[in-house]
Order: structure tokens, then sequence, then C-alpha cells
């Protein structure tokens, strides 16, 4: 059997993720908070009604948080079964990632438990824009 030579290949470093602005994590917050407060919170308790009543799996929270340049919308759920793991479990389902100069990439959750990135480069504003228009990045 042949042996394998070793081969050397320049591997240049990863260029470091930019740093999100205090005042970007502020609006975004705010303007985000705002969309789960008049949209998805007042759709999201219709839905539910005959949820809780039948034993499934509801929400019962809604909110916003940061974690390094990544910016989610999560839900807080409420498992009412007697054979439920935990009484509640959170779920991330749509993330914005800062990528520089005010822009982010807009990605939702996917049934199979991975990101999946659907437009790049787009403004705060168009990003919310999109979030409340596209049901895929609702709850």
């Amino acid at each position: 059997m042949a042996k394998r030579k070793k081969r050397w290949v320049y591997a240049p470093p990863k260029m470091p993720k930019p740093k999100v602005p205090d005042s970007i994590k502020v609006e975004l917050t705010q303007k985000a908070n705002e969309i789960i407060q008049t949209q998805f919170k007042p759709w999201r308790s219709e839905l539910d009604k005959g949820t809780k009543e039948k034993g499934f799996n509801y929400i019962v929270d809604l909110y916003t948080t940061w974690w390094r340049n990544y910016f989610y919308f999560c839900s807080k759920y409420h498992c009412p079964g007697p054979r439920a793991i935990s009484e509640y479990f959170e779920s991330r389902f749509t993330r914005m990632e800062y990528v520089g100069e005010r822009q982010f990439n807009l990605s939702y959750m996917r049934h199979t438990g991975q990101w999946w990135k659907v437009y790049e480069g787009m403004t705060l504003e168009e990003c919310l824009e999109t979030i409340k228009n596209e049901q895929i990045f609702w709850p």
C-alpha cells in the first residue's frame, strides 16, 4: 500500500465578525419588541385558544435576545401533559446576523433544526418589514 505524503496548505485566518454598536442594539431591540407586542402576541393568542384545552404545547411568551452579533426572536412553550420531560421549553425561530455597516442577514429555523439564510445584506428597516410580512419568520 502506498504511503500518503503530508502536504501543508495555506489557511488564512478567518476575519473577525464585526462588533454590534450599542445604538443599533437598543434601536433593534425596541423595534422588535414593538413587533412582538402589536403583531405576534395577538396573533398567537387567537391560535392557542383551542390548543390549551386539548393538552398540546402552546406559547406562553415571546421575546428577543442578543448573542454575540446575532439577534434572535424567541418563544417559550408550556408543556401541559403528564409525560412531559420539562414543564417549559424555549425555541428560537428567527435570527438576524449583524454583518457590518447597519446590514443584516436574515434567517429562520427550519424543521430540521438548522438555520436557513434567506436574505443577505438587508438594512434594519428592511429586515423588520420582511419579518412582519413573511410568515416563515413568525413563531
